[in-house]
């Protein structure tokens, strides 16, 4: 399982170093792939997998499926670590999720994401503000 929140420098040729911690579960490779608001998701190629079957299973005359799935497979990339633990962000894959100097690199239970620090400092204030309401809608299921 991966949390926590750790700051990493994007270097200029577009690698980020993965947190030690999460390291062994991409030890076998990983996929990097467009995420949800403004974030890239890192998924090691077990999850990868069954991401993969679930939108293979999404109704194809849907045109939100569709789309989602393309969101999800044209831009997805594996990647592997190097042995400093790091690996390259496709360019396009920056420019998707707007990445400068700083990555906040986010432990979301199977994925990892990486957002640009000014958006997820920005997204991180807005859900902190209204973290109870959250809370309100979540307790219908039972959280």
């Amino acid at each position: 399982m991966f949390i926590g929140t750790y700051v990493h420098s994007i270097d200029d040729k577009g690698r980020i170093a993965v947190p030690m911690k999460f390291r062994d579960d991409l030890a076998h490779g990983a996929v990097v792939t467009r995420g949800l608001d403004a974030s890239l998701f890192l998924l090691p190629l077990e999850e990868w997998g069954k991401l993969a079957e679930k939108l293979a299973g999404l109704p194809l005359g849907q045109a939100s499926s569709r789309a989602f799935s393309r969101l999800m497979l044209a831009g997805a990339m594996e990647v592997k670590l190097d042995g400093q633990g790091r690996f390259i962000v496709p360019e396009y894959l920056r420019a998707y999720a707007a990445l400068k100097k700083n990555v906040i690199v986010v432990g979301v239970n199977n994925r990892i994401e990486l957002w640009d620090e000014e958006e997820w400092n920005a997204y991180a204030t807005k859900t902190e503000d209204d973290a109870e309401a959250i809370a309100e809608q979540l307790g219908s299921l039972g959280i």
